[in-house]
C-alpha cells in the first residue's frame, strides 16, 4: 500500500499532531471554568473520574488507567488529598503499594460532577453521536501509539 500525503506533506493545517494539540487545549479550556468552583484542574478531574469508576485503587492502577507516570500523578493526588476528596494509605498486605480512595466529600462531589459532561457537550454544540465517533477514532489513534486496547 502506497501512502499519498498530497502535494505538501508538511502543511501545518494537515498535521494530525497540530489538530490534536489545538483540539486538546480547546476542549480542556471548556472544562476549566466548570471545574474551578470545586478547586480542580483537569488532570485532577481525570483522577476523580477513574476513582468514581472504581475505588479504592492503587497508584500503579491509576497510572495504568490514566496512562500517566507516577511522578506526574503524585502531586495531583497530594492536592486532591489536601482538598479533602481522596485519602492515601499504604496497603496492609503490601506496604510498597499506595492505595487511593475517595473520601465522603469525594463521593459527594460525583453528583455535582455529573452535570459537567452535559455542559461540555452543550458548549461544543455537537451531537453526542459525533463526539462518540471522535472518541472512537481517538481511541484507535491511542491504541496505535501505545499498543494497548482502544479507550
Amino acid at each position: 500500500m502506497e501512502i499519498d500525503l498530497g502535494e505538501d506533506p508538511l502543511a501545518l493545517d494537515r498535521q494530525v499532531c497540530f489538530a490534536l494539540s489545538v483540539a486538546s487545549r480547546s476542549v480542556i479550556g471548556i472544562y476549566r471554568p466548570l471545574l474551578k468552583p470545586y478547586g480542580l484542574t483537569h488532570p485532577q478531574y481525570l483522577v476523580l473520574l477513574a476513582l468514581w469508576d472504581s475505588a479504592p485503587r492503587s497508584v500503579k492502577d491509576l497510572c495504568d488507567v490514566l496512562r500517566a507516570e507516577p511522578a506526574t500523578l503524585s502531586p495531583l493526588l497530594k492536592r486532591l488529598e489536601a482538598l479533602g476528596y481522596v485519602s492515601r494509605r499504604r496497603d496492609r498486605a503490601d506496604e510498597r503499594t499506595l492505595v487511593v480512595d475517595l473520601t465522603e466529600a469525594g463521593h459527594a462531589l460525583r453528583a455535582e460532577a455529573e452535570k459537567i459532561p452535559y455542559r461540555v457537550v452543550e458548549t461544543l454544540g455537537m451531537e453526542v453521536r459525533e463526539l462518540e465517533e471522535v472518541h472512537a477514532v481517538l481511541g484507535r489513534v491511542i491504541a496505535a501509539t501505545d499498543g494497548r486496547e482502544p479507550l
